[in-house]
């Protein structure tokens, strides 16, 4: 599984990586947390809010952090 935060590195986007590697280690799953902070990559996603997070390559959420719950519910899906 391959989970990308899109942002610019900002407090939110930073909570939002924290919130996902949370999710990742309470599921106890195997997944590569990767940081997308290209804003010409960011648009290519469709995305014009951040943070956004993307899993295997699909964006889930943009405009608002998730907490750790949330990004539980979506990667148990």
């Amino acid at each position: 599984m391959k989970i990308e935060i899109l942002g610019t590195g900002c407090p939110k986007c930073k909570q939002l990586a924290a919130n996902a590697e949370a999710a990742v280690k309470s599921l106890n799953i195997q997944a590569e947390i990767g940081k997308i902070t290209d804003i010409d990559k960011i648009t290519e996603y469709g995305v014009m809010m951040t943070p956004a997070l993307a899993v295997d390559g699909t964006v889930v959420s943009a405009g608002k952090v998730l907490s750790p719950d949330e990004v539980k519910k979506i990667l148990s899906k």
